[in-house]
């Protein structure tokens, strides 16, 4: 059986995180793993408190799981502080992991921070050269560039600045673009649409599950264009049939 491996933070409304990355996993067929970067007491519509995971904890997380089993692919979430990132990069460095994806995780669905200032250009200069794919939405892609996405000229703008950090592809997800949704893979010699009708609302954990499923789709082998192809539909699907169980933003079938 392939594996993944999810290094996130908890939610425990299951709506996003770690928690729902297993559950993209699950769907696809694929064993998941996990390492947690963070707790957080969180429900559907705040979240009231994070506690971080120390560095030297997560990485003896990593270190003792990747001793024992290797991941065919694995995914970052919420990463919260600079510790975090650099010991991601260590075990991914000291154990060749391949088939990383960096969800560059930086405010939640309801607005809380997730990603300290220095923790966010220490994910660009030693976890982004790392990755096969980065996926930020276009609010992170504007903080992460300095770039204001707001149409899809922008968004190819922010893709050719990120792809220079040293990913081998970027996905520029724009789900929050005023009349379609739009990812943008750009793979450092072309760009690649893929387009969707938009769905009124507002969704917990759309950039958590789309992140896992490629993540799954690349365990089982699949390219990095056939896997962001196949996230899409799945997250669309998700989003379609929506779990109203919380009093704030609803939670994604998967």
């Amino acid at each position: 059986m392939n594996i993944a491996l999810t290094i996130a933070g908890s939610d425990p409304s299951g709506g996003a995180g770690m928690q729902a990355d297993l559950k993209v996993f699950h769907r696809f067929g694929v064993y998941g793993l996990s390492a947690l970067s963070a707790a957080t007491a969180q429900n559907t519509f705040r979240i009231s408190a994070i506690e971080r995971i120390e560095g030297l904890f997560l990485y003896e997380q990593l270190n003792t799981l990747l001793t024992d089993m290797r991941p065919d692919a694995l995914k970052t979430g919420m990463l919260l502080s600079s510790e975090a990132v650099r010991s991601v990069a260590r075990a991914v460095t000291s154990y060749s992991l391949q088939n990383l994806v960096v969800d560059t995780v930086m405010l939640s669905s309801t607005g809380s921070s997730l990603l300290e200032k220095k923790a966010s250009e220490v994910m660009k200069e030693e976890l982004f050269p790392l990755a096969k794919v980065i996926t930020p939405n276009i609010v992170e892609a504007s903080t992460l560039t300095g770039v204001e996405v707001s149409d899809e000229g922008t968004m190819e703008e922010a893709a050719l600045a990120l792809k220079r950090f040293g990913p081998e592809f970027v996905v520029v997800t724009g789900g929050h673009l005023e009349t379609e949704t739009l990812e943008l893979l750009y793979d450092g010699n072309a760009f690649h649409r893929f387009r969707g009708r938009k769905i009124a609302g507002e969704y917990h954990g759309t950039g958590c599950a789309f992140s896992a499923a490629i993540a799954a789709m690349l365990a089982k082998g699949a390219s990095v264009i056939d896997a962001v192809r196949e996230a899409k539909a799945f997250v669309t699907g998700a989003i379609e049939s929506p779990l109203a169980l919380g009093k704030g933003m609803k939670l994604l079938n998967l």
